[in-house]
């Protein structure tokens, strides 16, 4: 039986140091884990990965368990207690796994999704994602950009709804998933308004580049092609209140007027290609364009300019 399986790996690994695992360690109690997800045992397997000797096990072998513990939870019914238990150690595995492997399983998984599960998939590991990475210490901003800039990629292809009965059913779950984007991207948001703050010689400029590169791609996808009208009989227009937060992070990273009134470009990377350097020119124009109209057309952000209006 699975969970038998699981408990002999576990005590042999119990009596080991961290450095002693050995790569056969690791791929038995990836196959154990697995089998017991898969033949309904994600509460015993919870009770492992909470009991406290197990601790350093889970920290380095628990990442191996991402991708098999989504695809189980996709196969529960959302009432399902199996399911709860799954979703318990996806939050388990987020507090006690080494961060940057964790880190890289996730981004993995978020990789590997297409087509329907793209959104569930991305609002599924948010979460998990956003605790990781505010553990990181170094390399924290390239990971922030690296997510971000693969959760954009994944959407990108998803189809923008336009109707009012579209935006409403939000079948694919893009609606919400964007919004659940600007929650994620927060904490970090937060981190360099602090930072600028604290110091107006402010030079950790790589997170707040980061950061200015989402706003840019989310100008482009999906509120370039969203319908901005107000419409009847929705309170709250999912992308007026997307375009709303990615203005206000704009704002708060000081970089809304310098786009709006001067056109300032970030640094934008010296390409060899020249090909490359025109698509480039003609995404940051295309999202250019999209704030201009978002503010001085859809009058989102206008109370940031007292001196135009």
């Amino acid at each position: 039986m699975a969970v038998d399986e699981l408990q002999a790996i576990i005590q042999r690994c119990q009596i080991l140091e961290e450095a002693d695992f050995k790569g056969e360690d690791f791929n038995l109690f990836q196959v154990a884990g697995q089998k017991c997800l898969e033949d309904g045992y994600a509460a015993q397997l919870l009770e492992v990965i909470q009991n406290e000797k197990n601790k350093v096990i889970i920290k380095n072998m628990g990442w191996n368990l991402i991708s098999p513990l989504v695809r189980c939870i996709f196969m529960y019914k959302q009432e399902d207690d199996k399911r709860e238990h799954c979703l318990k150690i996806l939050d388990q595995l987020a507090q006690l796994c080494n961060p940057k492997e964790l880190f890289l399983g996730l981004l993995e998984q978020i990789e590997q999704t297409s087509g329907e599960q793209v959104c569930k998939t991305v609002m599924l590991l948010l979460q998990p994602l956003q605790t990781v990475l505010l553990k990181l210490q170094n390399k924290k901003a390239y990971s922030v950009g690296l997510s971000l800039a693969m959760i954009m990629n994944q959407l990108t292809p998803l189809p923008v709804p336009y109707t009012k009965q579209q935006i409403q059913e939000d079948k694919l779950g893009l609606c919400q998933c964007c919004n659940a984007v600007v929650d994620f991207a927060k904490p970090f948001v937060n981190e360099v308004v602090k930072n600028m703050e604290k110091s107006s010689e402010y030079n950790d400029m790589e997170l707040k580049e980061e950061l200015l590169k989402f706003c840019m791609k989310s100008l482009k996808y999906p509120l370039l092609t969203a319908q901005l009208e107000q419409l009847e009989g929705i309170e709250e227009h999912p992308f007026r209140h997307f375009a709303a937060e990615i203005i206000d992070i704009l704002w708060d990273i000081r970089e809304l007027i310098p786009l709006v009134f001067l056109h300032r470009k970030g640094k934008s990377p010296h390409w060899e290609n020249q090909e490359f350097a025109d698509i480039e020119q003609k995404n940051s124009a295309d999202s250019l364009a999209c704030l201009s109209y978002l503010i001085f057309v859809q009058h989102l952000g206008i109370d940031c300019f007292p001196m135009v209006f």
